[in-house]
């Protein structure tokens, strides 16, 4: 019986394979459309369902008719399938992030999602400092914004768990102690939602002026917080929680309580058109302490009525690798960039290579090329997406000496001094074909051979340790 990673692996192979979406996938095999996404949210399958989607991967063929409905209350024993992640981005995809891309694909690259592998992400997150780096980035970018009442306004286009967002919210307080803070974030990924959730009842009880708003809507529609479909506008759930105490405790308490909300409310559907991971229904949730409800009364948005106009825009990984520089521009960091406010900053963060970790990959695939746009790349595909709008704004590449910065991976100091330990090994190479977004389908055959394991032991000897380059770049909107 395979396990959730191949299973889902075995499915995203036989979609593009066939050119399917992953929902008719579900609803030819077992008569299910959401049945994908569900295991990509934790989900579980029976044997009996289990046997019928083998079956469909190895005898079925598009156009068959759709099977008998599956009874959701069978017998058998449950496959696990552990959550999965968007970016994203908008994802992110790896982020975010990783992500958290639904609109962050192209043609070639068709329902394969990297950063949904949350195994991969979660031992990324937890083993490397990207994100702890990546936060003293941007919070660099605060001695250069210009804040105007009613609030220091930042925005952040791939929350995945949170930890970028809450070590800036602490170094906002720490520079706008007195100001009210209108603090935005985008993730589709219910699972970091959560996440992040869980690690803001301290910034409330530190920073008692805060108005939180999280939302599943695109690029596109996220500072704005407006849908643009119609029918999707119609299917708007708005939610707002007043905290009611005074302890990191209490609003802990509360926040938790939401969880229910969250599981009924932030929900994700395979697109049709791209495979991508999109909202069933767009969702805004803002969340503020009703002890300050009256100060706050001008920065808590309302419904119909919002701006964006942001002194900070987080764009971190916020794509993926592959997919050309127009794309990500149009669809990812050109709404962004229209979302700043005069003054406003826009921090583009993304991976450069040129590190060990690309070696341990080009030791496996001499000829891999992940990283196909740099920032300049980038920054002129978005002044063309931009057209005449674009004289408005900065645009600052840097140089190289100020533009890539590096992360590490964790390792104890003696861990590369004799023999390396498996599980570092085993966290070496995870992060480097996470970095560089290999897909899990190519991973078979060189993880069967061993290959990789001295790939990777060969380049921590060589560098004794590992680490990562990232790039930056910043848009800026010039003073009105």
């Amino acid at each position: 019986m395979p396990g959730h990673t191949d299973l889902l692996s075995q499915i995203a192979s036989y979609c593009r394979r066939h050119d399917m979406a992953e929902s008719t996938f579900g609803r030819l095999a077992v008569n299910d459309g959401k049945l994908v996404s569900r295991l990509r949210d934790g989900k579980s399958v029976t044997l009996n369902t289990l046997d019928r989607l083998q079956a469909f991967m190895t005898d079925g063929a598009p156009g068959r008719a759709a099977p008998t409905p599956v009874n959701a209350g069978g017998s058998g024993a449950p496959v696990p399938a552990t959550s999965a992640r968007r970016p994203a981005p908008e994802p992110a995809p790896r982020p975010n992030n990783g992500s958290n891309n639904e609109q962050n694909n192209a043609g070639g690259e068709k329902n394969f999602r990297f950063f949904d592998n949350r195994q991969k992400y979660l031992m990324f997150v937890n083993t490397c400092s990207e994100k702890w780096v990546v936060a003293n980035r941007v919070a660099m970018e605060l001695a250069h914004i210009h804040p105007t009442p009613p609030a220091v306004r930042v925005f952040d286009a791939g929350l995945g768990d949170g930890t970028v967002l809450t070590r800036l919210m602490r170094a906002m307080h720490a520079r706008f102690p007195t100001m009210p803070h209108y603090i935005s974030g985008k993730e589709i990924s219910l699972e970091d939602i959560r996440l992040a959730l869980e690690k803001m009842p301290d910034r409330f009880n530190e920073h008692p002026a805060t108005v939180l708003v999280l939302t599943n809507m695109y690029y596109s529609e996220a500072p704005w917080l407006r849908v643009r479909s119609p029918a999707a506008a119609a299917s708007l759930v708005w939610h707002e929680v007043a905290l009611e105490g005074t302890s990191s405790f209490s609003f802990e308490e509360q926040i938790t309580e939401l969880q229910p909300f969250l599981a009924e409310h932030w929900q994700a559907k395979a697109s049709e058109k791209t495979g991508n991971p999109i909202y069933e229904r767009p969702v805004v949730l803002v969340v503020y302490r009703r002890d300050h409800r009256f100060l706050l009364d001008s920065v808590i948005p309302k419904p119909g009525s919002t701006h964006a106009d942001f002194d900070l825009v987080i764009a971190s990984q916020p794509y993926r690798l592959r997919v050309p520089a127009a794309f990500k521009a149009e669809k990812v960091v050109a709404p962004l960039a229209r979302a700043l406010a005069p003054g406003g900053r826009l921090v583009g963060i993304h991976s450069h290579g040129n590190d060990p970790g690309l070696e341990i990959v080009r030791d496996v695939w001499p000829n891999e090329q992940p990283y196909v746009t740099n920032r300049h790349d980038i920054l002129r595909a978005v002044k063309d997406a931009l057209g005449s709008a674009h004289r408005e704004l900065k645009f600052n590449a840097y140089s190289d000496a100020r533009s890539i910065f590096r992360y590490d991976m964790h390792t104890l100091p003696n861990e590369l001094a004799g023999a390396i330990g498996t599980s570092t090994l085993f966290a070496a190479w995870n992060a480097a074909i996470y970095v560089a977004q290999i897909e899990d389908e190519r991973l078979s055959d060189v993880v069967k051979d061993g290959r990789y394991i001295d790939a990777t032991a060969g380049v921590l000897r060589k560098h004794g340790g590992l680490w990562f380059n990232d790039e930056t770049y910043v848009i800026s909107r010039k003073q009105g």
